[in-house]
């Protein structure tokens, strides 16, 4: 990963309104492990949840209660985001993360318990150790779970098959996963869609139900439902389907033919016309760009 993916190479905390909530989620800008850095895929998520929280599947109506499991949870912002919408979150992640995670989560927590702000609709949120494919640790949450989230959990082929096993042996019949993921790898972006398709019916979220400021080319989200019965191996099988989203909006290209991601940006930036988003979308791309350039 880009250490240029990071807020601001000095950033200790951000500040993201979510829900009529303002969140302050701390991160460790000096920590060589990636789950203390927010990463823009949770912020892309969490808007999502909130621009379609007025009504259909993410109402807190029939979100009040529903469990939900965080996998690889970093500083906990999707979690939240779950959390403010009614349901009982467990947001899990590595040992080495945990501190970090709690703080985010107690803080918070109290803050939203305080503020002037209507916080009825406030769910529960809770940390706990989960390293995948660890069985005690899986059967210490207690699956299943009504949904199963995750935000830029894929970053490496090595993780994609405990990913998998840990998301089955979490999941019911009538579990949803959602996952928010960008693309760094073609290779890894590839063989995970197989994977993915070999066990659930995969759902591609169209961009126009995403936040508008809130999204950006490369970054995806998915909704996947378990095939009966799971198997969890990195099949051939093709019967997983990329499809839209539930309200059927015209969905757009295959992420892999998508022109650079800043391509959108070009414009607002020659104009002097940018924000800190765009500003951290475009450090992010043409850090990659210059990674291996030799001088």
């Amino acid at each position: 990963m880009d250490h240029e993916r990071l807020n601001s190479p000095s950033t200790s905390a951000i500040s993201l309104e979510v829900m009529g909530h303002r969140l302050h989620i701390a991160q460790d800008p000096n920590s060589k492990h990636l789950g203390t850095t927010v990463w823009d895929a949770s912020m892309v998520f969490v808007k999502f949840l909130e621009k379609n929280s007025r009504k259909g599947r993410f109402c807190p109506s029939k979100l009040k209660g529903k469990r939900v499991i965080e996998l690889g949870a970093g500083c906990g912002l999707a979690g939240f985001g779950m959390a403010l919408l009614g349901c009982d979150v467990v947001t899990t992640d590595q040992v080495e993360v945990l501190p970090l995670l709690m703080r985010n989560v107690e803080r918070n927590k109290s803050w939203i318990s305080q503020s002037n702000s209507d916080s009825g609709s406030f769910g529960s949120i809770t940390v706990a150790e989960l390293d995948w494919g660890n069985k005690e640790h899986i059967r210490a949450v207690e699956p299943p779970f009504d949904y199963i989230i995750g935000t830029d959990v894929v970053y490496s082929e090595h993780l994609l098959q405990p990913l998998l096993e840990t998301i089955i042996e979490l999941s019911g019949p009538k579990t949803k996963i959602m996952l928010g993921y960008e693309i760094r790898s073609t290779t890894v972006h590839e063989q995970m869609m197989e994977m993915w398709k070999s066990n659930f019916i995969v759902k591609t979220i169209s961009k126009s139900k995403m936040d508008v400021k809130y999204q950006h080319p490369s970054i995806h989200l998915y909704m996947m439902d378990p095939k009966a019965p799971l198997i969890a191996e990195a099949g051939t099988d093709d019967n997983g389907n990329d499809e839209e989203d539930e309200s059927n909006p015209t969905e757009d290209e295959d992420p892999e033919a998508k022109s650079g991601p800043c391509s959108d940006s070009l414009g607002a930036i020659k104009g002097g016309n940018v924000d800190d988003w765009e500003i951290r979308r475009c450090g992010a791309m043409a850090a990659r760009l210059l990674k291996d350039v030799k001088l």
